[in-house]
């Protein structure tokens, strides 16, 4: 049976005060400043680099205009567009690597607010949201998947359905940060499917970063398949383009 009114009360309160107890002995530390008792201060906030304009409305790099790069012309995509708060770099790099790699899911709200308040700015919209997964096995280690924090709190803000079962990862793959463009292609494909229809829907993909878009890429063609009418990917951050800002890893 759900939960009543007072039971989801009573949870979110023994929450806080668990978090709230678990702070007095571990006390958060920033990962962009290393400053004690900010999860991630203002300060570093305020240094987080904005994407590029004018760029390319489908891969989000640089432009001399709102149109489709050369690259974007000559080839073929399966994403409408790619779109990301902010560039891949210090101190949302050390941010987001803390989140991913060290338990970090605290900074999934302040993280994915700042997602949200891009959404909101631009004007973005779609019928669903659909975070990029990770394969099982990732999943068991890790014990979250960051993408999927962050689309709850972007679907929270922004009203939109979330479906975190839409796209599944079926296919163990390399990281992706290990490879070449062409490999990273080769790495992730077919290595997604699709559950259940979705067809007529506009839907959005998140994820953390995005490097070259190739495992996005690779879900919007398991969407595709099941008539998604339209995808597009909105990312937290994206590497710069000149490999200077290159993820860690991948997934």
């Amino acid at each position: 049976m759900p939960e009543d009114a007072g039971q989801t009360d009573w949870r979110r309160r023994l929450t806080a005060a668990g978090q709230a107890l678990l702070d007095l002995f571990y006390p958060p530390r920033c990962p962009g400043c290393g400053r004690v008792g900010a999860l991630f201060c203002d300060a570093c906030q305020s240094r987080i680099e904005a994407p590029p304009a004018p760029a390319c409305p489908r891969c989000g790099h640089p432009a001399a205009s709102e149109s489709l790069c050369r690259t974007c012309q000559a080839r073929h995509s399966n994403l409408d567009r790619i779109a990301a708060s902010a560039i891949f770099t210090h101190p949302l790099r050390d941010a987001i690597h803390e989140l991913k790699y060290n338990n970090g899911c605290g900074l999934a709200r302040p993280l994915g607010a700042r997602m949200a308040t891009y959404w909101q700015q631009h004007g973005f919209s779609a019928d669903l949201i659909v975070p990029v997964p990770l394969h099982a096995g990732r999943l068991r280690e890790r014990g979250y998947n960051q993408s999927a924090l962050l689309a709850r709190v972007v679907a929270q803000a922004t009203g939109i359905p979330l479906d975190e079962k839409m796209v599944v990862r079926h296919k163990a793959t390399q990281q992706q940060a290990l490879l070449t463009a062409v490999e990273r292609r080769a790495n992730v494909k077919d290595a997604f499917a699709s559950r259940g229809s979705a067809t007529g829907l506009d839907i959005v993909l998140v994820d953390d970063v995005c490097t070259t878009g190739s495992t996005l890429e690779a879900c919007a063609e398991a969407l595709r398949a099941v008539g998604a009418a339209g995808v597009w990917a909105f990312t937290l951050a994206r590497a710069r383009g000149d490999g200077d800002d290159k993820p860690e890893s991948t997934r």
